[in-house]
């Protein structure tokens, strides 16, 4: 009896690497202890295979983070990537290491463009990107919404409205200041006292003040289901020193942007999850690759972005789902921006995200003329 050919095993020949650039407005700035954004640049890469199929990733532009501009991540794609993969042939793991080894830094739009690969690959196969990676298309995850920085009646505003809406986790930004963060977190708690929380620091803490306001959330039994990123990424040592001093689990986002940080975050007893980004990892294969370290040391993760486009959730969206180590999202950006484009992807309801179906991504294409885009 004949076997189905595995599609990891086929060779792909890429006849373009294209890229595009957008701009689209937020509904409501999105504010951060590290940055504020009312609007995303952000550029489209388009990878197409000899029989004309078209993929799509994107990258948006993050400066404070991963030290890339909209004009970077352009001249990334139409330079050194392009270089890399056009005419190439291979499968698609050999692709994609092509991608990886094609410019130091620049891991959002390595990530772009990997991303695009992936979803020409999946098309050609007739597949959803999902079920190639091993998952399965219905099942889906639990997503939040952040309530983003602010005063805390503002906060507090901001999560009744989303618990009004569905939402049954919120993910809760706060700073450098601990009694501000203190009055945050309790107007949040007192607008939406049903919800479940995820705190989010974003690095603003030290290590002592991090254990102080953290085991004063212990002894006020909140309803917190972790701390993320409470101190300096670079600090791992303080990272391990807070997540032994606390019972909450302690989530490394910052300091995790490749295989070699997991380790070292596992083995220093620094993080209790993990919260991988495909933007910081560069691409789908070294995300998974986190994911399989956090799951040999017992370790969750979960899969969050920065304000990105539709296409770059999508694309987490398949990877958290197809690997068993990852159990909870953070892909709430889609919600923030004025435009839905492009159509497809996945649906929530209730806080439950669920993909659509269809080949590659299940997005439709991205057209250069909408979102304000300009070649």
């Amino acid at each position: 009896m004949s076997t189905a050919p595995d599609p990891r095993e086929r060779e792909l020949h890429i006849l373009a690497v294209r890229q595009h650039r957008h701009r689209a407005p937020l509904r409501r700035p999105f504010v951060t202890a590290a940055r504020r954004t009312e609007a995303v640049e952000y550029v489209v890469a388009e990878v197409e295979l000899s029989e004309g199929i078209v993929g799509q990733g994107s990258a948006a532009e993050t400066v404070a983070v991963t030290g890339e501009s909209a004009e970077s991540i352009a001249e990334a794609l139409s330079g050194p990537l392009r270089q890399a993969l056009e005419g190439a042939r291979g499968t698609v793991a050999e692709l994609s290491a092509r991608i990886a080894g094609a410019l130091e830094g620049g891991t959002s739009a390595r990530a772009a463009c990997d991303v695009a690969l992936h979803d020409a690959w999946a098309r050609a196969a007739g597949s959803t990107l999902v079920e190639l990676l091993g998952g399965r298309a219905d099942d889906g995850l639990m997503n939040d919404m952040t309530v983003s920085l602010e005063e805390p009646e503002v906060m507090a505003e901001r999560a009744r409205a989303a618990v009004a809406g569905g939402e049954e986790i919120l993910k809760i930004k706060l700073g450098h200041d601990i009694d501000e963060d203190r009055r945050r977190l309790a107007a949040v708690i007192a607008a939406a006292p049903s919800a479940r929380l995820r705190l989010d620091a974003n690095q603003g803490w030290s290590p002592e003040q991090a254990i102080d306001i953290i085991t004063g959330f212990e002894i006020d039994a909140l309803p917190i289901d972790l701390v993320e990123q409470p101190v300096a990424a670079a600090n791992v040592e303080g990272m391990a020193r807070v997540a032994a001093a606390v019972e909450l689990p302690i989530m490394a986002d910052e300091s995790v942007w490749s295989v070699e940080d997991a380790h070292r975050l596992v083995e220093a007893g620094a993080a209790d999850l993990l919260n991988i980004k495909l933007a910081k990892t560069g691409g789908i294969p070294q995300a998974l690759a986190i994911a399989d370290v956090a799951q040999a040391a017992g370790i969750e993760c979960m899969i969050g972005a920065m304000m990105e486009p539709r296409i770059s959730i999508t694309a987490a969206a398949h990877v958290a789902i197809a690997h068993p180590a990852i159990t909870m999202i953070d892909l709430d950006p889609p919600f923030w921006f004025a435009s839905e484009a492009p159509a497809g992807g996945f649906t929530q309801s209730g806080g439950w995200l669920r993909l659509t179906g269809g080949p590659g991504l299940g997005l439709q294409r991205l057209r250069a003329d909408e979102d304000g885009g300009d070649t």
